[in-house]
């Protein structure tokens, strides 16, 4: 398993704000972004009770220490590991950081499509395969040093040295020379070429739909990041991470382990200062609810129950936004595992596990269930031809049956001497806890012994992965711009022991054109494949809602980048 569970291409931009992970049931301070983990156990969506913003009714109920704070807005967040140079995070939390301190290339609008951010344009050739970026002039980085295309050019570059062990999908775009690169052929790579100082261009052996996003992430300074840069080692770059140099709209003020991280706005950022002097990422751990209604914390997210809204309607002094991520949760299934191989047991395993108990009306219709790796609010969406594994026992009876596990003495399915039992590992919120108590019940009816464990601690509960010591582990996605991004899991070798060619094949066409027509076909056929096979257990998909202090203006959120895209400009009235 890699640093991350998912090694997502164009959602490094940007650094999305993502606000399930490691939540519990009823509320969620943590923003969790880019290609990595998250907890999972979500609450799904669509949402009932809130279709349109709610905007505070009373601010005089806004606690004191909130209303004395004049240039300072403060959020929650999961305490990060303190990585936050980009493309060598170790955690979604770093990278929340990170997107506070690091502008991209390219960011994506509403729709999930690029738009202008450092580069103001850029071109692609007829054939596909070179695409050449148009700096904004006079770009700098919070030193006020220049940001030009050598920088764009090391970064690139420097994700192909063979000592780089991060999650960026770049090196997989197959820039022209980037292997000769790596591999110590060439000690420069052909495909990238500075054109002038605001021009750059990098040409791939093949066309890729995701190249502009990808190409276009965050850029590292050469100058402090390249200093001391010699091929094959990279070692020296963490040395940065506490003290990193980016552009984006704020700068790193000093970080706290475990007590907050401190921003202070930076006067370069190419849109301008932004308009509040200080952030501040709180990290203490604690009642999100009450952060909230002390004033202690600026905004939080909540499940999109109608008890969640209820109660925030009814603290008077904070708006309220209604969202849909661009996410989806599932069961990691451990498919070296014997029994786990076979694909009527997971088929099985599917249909005998209630999930409209767990993920739709375990949280008041704030949900629904998912079957396909990719959010409804994408173009690739679809339900055609997909099975919905509705709840059905006798069903799940007769696989297992034909699997050949039969019903033991006491109760319990064997099959070649061994029992059937699922050990199933689970972060500790109360999503986890309803989905134990419907799981054990669900299982022991059909005969299967089921061992959940619980960890407290995310990361513990990522090293037990790693050691494959599991059956079945509940995780959650981040982001998703592209499709293609939902899917890479199971092509990329995250998910051992699926090796299907023809998701392969299809994986690779659905990169192969622009088509978004074309791609639609591709990626029907893509989930069809998917929702047969089951190399995962699609769980659910979220709605969540911001609650933010009434006094902040400005706050937009967009499903594919969160409040990132508008933070800058929050303002406090």
């Amino acid at each position: 398993m890699k640093k991350g569970i998912y090694l997502l291409t164009s959602l490094l931009i940007v650094g999305s704000m993502l606000v399930s992970a490691c939540s519990s049931n009823n509320s969620s301070s943590n923003s969790a972004s880019n290609n990595k983990p998250n907890s999972s156990n979500t609450e799904a969506a669509p949402a009932v009770g809130l279709s349109e913003p709610f905007t505070a009714t009373d601010l005089t109920k806004l606690p004191a220490v909130a209303q004395k704070r004049t240039d300072t807005i403060i959020v929650g967040l999961t305490d990060p590991s303190g990585a936050f140079t980009p493309y060598f995070q170790q955690s979604g939390y770093d990278g929340n950081v990170s997107s506070l301190l690091y502008a991209s290339l390219v960011n994506v609008d509403e729709k999930g499509l690029p738009v202008p951010e450092l580069a103001e344009s850029w071109d692609v050739s007829e054939d596909g395969l070179t695409y050449t970026f148009h700096l904004r002039p006079d770009l700098k980085f919070s030193d006020g040093s220049p940001l030009t295309a050598e920088d764009v050019a090391f970064t690139w570059t420097v994700l192909h040295d063979k000592a780089y062990d991060g999650d960026s999908q770049i090196p997989a775009l197959k820039i022209k020379g980037g292997l000769d690169y790596k591999e110590g052929k060439a000690t420069s790579i052909e495909g990238i070429k500075v054109i002038d100082p605001q021009t750059i261009s990098a040409t791939l052996e093949q066309p890729n739909a995701t190249a502009v996003t990808m190409l276009g992430s965050n850029v590292l300074s050469k100058a402090y990041y390249g200093k001391d840069y010699k091929f094959g080692q990279l070692d020296y770059i963490k040395k940065l991470h506490a003290n990193p140099l980016g552009d984006g709209p704020y700068k790193l003020e000093k970080f706290i382990p475990g007590q907050e991280v401190r921003f202070v706005a930076n006067e370069y950022y190419f849109k301008g200062k932004p308009a509040t002097e200080k952030f501040i990422y709180k990290t203490t751990e604690g009642d999100v609810w009450q952060f909230l209604e002390t004033g202690e914390v600026d905004y939080a997210s909540f499940s999109a129950t109608t008890e969640n809204i209820d109660k925030l309607k009814a603290m008077g002094f904070v708006n309220i936004i209604p969202y849909t991520p661009s996410t989806y949760g599932f069961l990691q299934v451990n498919l070296e595992h014997e029994q786990l191989k076979d694909k009527a047991v997971r088929q099985a395993l599917t249909y005998g596990l209630d999930r409209k108990s767990i993920y739709v009306d375990a949280t008041q219709g704030a949900g629904s269930v998912a079957n396909i790796p990719v959010s409804p609010i994408s173009w690739a969406y679809t339900e055609e031809g997909i099975n919905p594994y509705n709840y059905d026992p006798e069903k799940a009876k007769e696989l297992l049956d034909g699997a050949g596990w039969v019903v033991g003495t006491d109760g319990i399915r064997e099959k070649d001497g061994k029992k059937l039992s699922i050990h199933f590992l689970g972060s500790k919120n109360s999503n986890t806890d309803i989905f134990i108590a419907v799981a054990k019940e669900n299982f022991a009816d059909l005969g299967i012994k089921f061992e959940p464990e619980v960890f407290a601690d995310f990361n513990s509960l990522v090293s037990k992965v790693e050691g494959g010591d599991y059956d079945l582990v509940s995780f959650s996605t981040p982001m998703l711009t592209d499709p293609a991004d939902g899917i890479l899991q199971f092509v990329d070798g995250e998910i051992k022991g699926y090796d299907n060619p023809k998701f392969k094949e299809l994986y690779d066409k659905g990169l192969a054109t622009t088509d978004i027509e074309e791609r639609k076909k591709i990626y029907a056929e893509i989930y069809q494949l998917l929702n047969d096979e089951l190399p995962v257990i699609f769980t659910s998909y979220k709605k969540t809602v911001y609650a933010y202090n009434g006094r902040i203006e400005n706050v937009t959120v967009s499903p594919y980048i969160g409040l990132a895209g508008s933070l800058p400009s929050w303002s406090l009235k």
